[in-house]
């Protein structure tokens, strides 16, 4: 994702979000601006190690602050760990993949997912980079401190591990292939949602939402391409 602001200002740079077929080479080039095109890009460790501190600080200052129980903080963090995996499944389906016939927001949408299904192997890619995904947390947090309030510095700290484990999955899916087998079902939902119909498996940390709204594939009448599967692999 990138920062709507900046993208608005200077969609005028980006390469047109239109293309023929996938490329398993290279990576697109979203802005002229050297600059502009390093703030796309992200290293998993990195973004680790940047949230890593607010998902143990959040939590600690509830239980020294606020007086939260073990259990209270406990409970709000799995919830917000729950409440990513419906996040990611509406994001992805009404944001990543909106459709529109506006030229520009079609550039914002490429900056956003678009590139990502043109260039699946650019491995740069599968974690928001760090500046927007700290302008975009911060959003989130005060959206969430608005309804919650002080649950907040528990709830908050699970939604972002909750965005680590899918973006992590997300990198591992494209890397390599399942290592247990129950986890093949997450795997082919995703690969057939790159090469099948991208308006089907939304879901990359979890299926569940895609069975629920009825975006799930037939994976049983699915045949499984082995090489298409390889050519989205890193």
């Amino acid at each position: 994702m990138a920062v709507f602001i900046v993208v608005c200002n200077l969609a005028q740079q980006t390469t047109n979000m239109k293309f023929e077929k996938i490329h398993n080479k290279g990576r697109a080039q979203l802005f002229q601006n050297p600059y502009l095109e390093m703030l796309t890009k992200a290293n998993p460790i990195v973004i680790w190690g940047m949230y890593l501190p607010f998902m143990v600080g959040l939590p600690w200052y509830a239980a020294r602050n606020l007086d939260f129980s073990f259990g209270k903080i406990a409970l709000l963090f799995f919830g917000g760990m729950i409440f990513w995996t419906l996040f990611e499944y509406f994001a992805h389906r009404f944001a990543f993949h909106w459709i529109t016939e506006n030229p520009r927001a079609q550039k914002i949408v490429y900056i956003i997912h678009g590139n990502h299904h043109h260039y699946p192997r650019d491995r740069d890619r599968l974690f928001m980079p760090p500046l927007p995904s700290l302008i975009l947390a911060t959003v989130i947090f005060i959206t969430q401190y608005f309804f919650l309030r002080d649950n907040t510095f528990a709830f908050f700290p699970g939604f972002i591990l909750g965005y680590l484990l899918y973006a992590s999955m997300h990198y591992a899916i494209h890397a390599w292939n399942p290592p247990y087998k129950w986890m093949k079902p997450l795997w082919r939902n995703h690969h057939l949602h790159h090469y099948k119909d991208e308006h089907k498996g939304f879901g990359v940390s979890t299926t569940f939402w895609d069975r629920v709204f009825g975006t799930m594939f037939d994976l049983k009448k699915e045949k499984e391409d082995k090489e298409k599967v390889k050519d989205l692999m890193f």
